[in-house]
């Protein structure tokens, strides 16, 4: 069984090469917050390697029984937490409802998809945590659902402040398989990024908000 600071490596690795995370220092995407950012991550991307997909999947189980043991339920938080969470449930043989960013407009209006019952402890998954907002927002919706929220778990974080912060405060303790710092690192071994890449990627973390304006 591999450790969780191997498992990182690998994941960043694998988040790399399936291009899922890209790295552009000189020529920066712009985020849906309007940030300007030398890097992008959209996970979804796995899902369309198997080998790599697998992985992701048992990664996720492996870190939900080590550090929180086997709930009731897993929920996935849309819309890139809906497919790995339905992995990672299918993996652990457990039931898997997901969370609408908002509740559907028609029919019984549900914010909360699936069959659930109240008191049922749940693990909430997630592709990515940036300023961790959206992932809380979930979070407070299967409370008010009447679910006990044992922790959150995605992919990937950028490793914000706000994003800590806020977790801390909404009493959810949250993991990930890999982080930005692991990615760097494994970026600079396999020769991905240059010194002036690793410059500019270390300065944008900084101070992501107001980088490059």
């Amino acid at each position: 069984m591999a450790s969780n600071q191997e498992q990182a490596l690998k994941v960043a690795e694998l988040l790399l090469k399936t291009k899922a995370v890209r790295l552009q220092p000189s020529k920066p995407f712009t985020w849906a917050s309007g940030w300007k950012s030398p890097i992008y991550c959209d996970n979804r991307v796995t899902l369309s390697f198997p080998e790599v997909r697998t992985h992701i999947r048992q990664a996720y189980a492996q870190l939900i029984l080590d550090v929180y043991g086997k709930p009731d339920v897993i929920a996935g938080v849309a819309t890139g937490g809906i497919a790995q969470g339905a992995l990672v449930a299918q993996e652990l043989g457990l039931p898997f409802i997901y969370v609408r960013a908002a509740a559907k407009g028609h029919g019984m209006e549900n914010l909360i998809e699936g069959a659930y019952e109240a008191g049922q402890k749940v693990i909430v998954i997630e592709d990515l945590i940036s300023t961790g907002g959206s992932s809380l927002k979930a979070v407070e919706a299967l409370r008010q659902g009447g679910l006990v929220v044992k922790g959150l778990l995605a992919t990937f974080t950028y490793g914000f402040s706000q994003a800590d912060q806020g977790f801390q405060e909404a009493g959810c303790p949250f993991e990930t398989i890999t982080d930005y710092a692991t990615l760097i690192d494994v970026a600079v071994k396999t020769n991905y990024i240059n010194d002036g890449d690793l410059a500019t990627l270390l300065e944008w973390r900084v101070n992501p908000s107001t980088w490059n304006q």
